[in-house]
């Protein structure tokens, strides 16, 4: 997949060790992009800067940055300003969860996963705001879930975070409409990434939803095919996205009828 409006754009890419943030890094990489990675393990981020360095012969740059941390934050973006000038597009893809029941959720992992998922993600957008208002131009894509939109038993605290990030995302969007700045939300279901490693302590959810998860791959293809366009949101797989319509239209019945699926974690 080659994009040819990206080559030569400056994409940053936060939680770009693994998962759908290295794969978006490496469909970018392809299209001819320069690229900032951003995430706490900095061996990874090395290991897969070679490997894109290598094939693509694009620039591409990496910082650790644990973004729950908004004073690293803002260093680690003044830096990338001196050094590529400006960011075309940001994609917030950092953020964690952990499936548990409310009253069993530690204080300090709560305010760590909105830390993360939330205000970590605000912090990043913050930085590459006024530049983008100024130049008129640029992306912010939002890494959110379905989870943001059908609230389900066990994911009550990363329910909340996602169901913030689409608040912010979508009111982001209209302050930004008359800057020519795109903002886009990504709603994808379950995925076939090490994130059930830290969420999904018992292996419970990935085996009773393995045949519905998606794969990483295909993830970034839909994200980085949005890319510079007014792609409002991406929700994936589509069919997911009918249940949080009719959960709008109908929540006593969907919840009533769906609590045993839902509760399958």
């Amino acid at each position: 997949m080659v994009r040819e409006q990206l080559k030569d754009k400056n994409i940053v890419i936060t939680g770009a060790s693994g998962g759908i943030g290295a794969e978006i890094a490496k469909l970018c990489a392809a299209s001819g992009a320069n690229l900032v990675l951003l995430a706490r393990s900095l061996d990874k981020l090395e290991q897969l800067k070679a490997v894109l360095q290598r094939k693509y012969q694009v620039r591409v740059d990496v910082f650790q940055l644990d973004v729950s941390d908004t004073d690293q934050v803002q260093s680690v973006f003044k830096q990338i300003f001196a050094e590529i000038g400006q960011v075309d597009i940001l994609v917030n893809n950092a953020g964690f969860g952990v499936f548990r029941e409310a009253h069993e959720a530690p204080i300090d992992e709560i305010k760590g996963m909105f830390e993360v998922n939330v205000v970590g993600l605000m912090a990043c957008t913050n930085m590459v705001l006024p530049k983008m208002r100024e130049r008129r131009f640029g992306h912010i894509i939002n890494i959110a879930s379905q989870a943001g939109k059908i609230a389900t038993p066990k994911s009550s605290v990363y329910s909340a975070t996602k169901h913030a990030v689409l608040g912010y995302t979508n009111a982001l969007r209209m302050e930004l409409s008359d800057y020519n700045v795109q903002v886009t939300s990504v709603n994808p279901g379950p995925i076939a990434t090490n994130f059930f490693n830290i969420a999904d302590e018992k292996g419970t959810y990935v085996k009773n939803v393995q045949r519905y998860m998606l794969q990483p791959e295909y993830v970034a293809k839909k994200v980085v095919g949005s890319m510079l366009t007014k792609t409002r949101e991406i929700n994936l797989p589509r069919w997911m996205n009918f249940g949080s319509v009719a959960y709008v239209l109908f929540p006593r019945l969907f919840e009533r009828l769906g609590k045993r699926m839902l509760s399958s974690k």
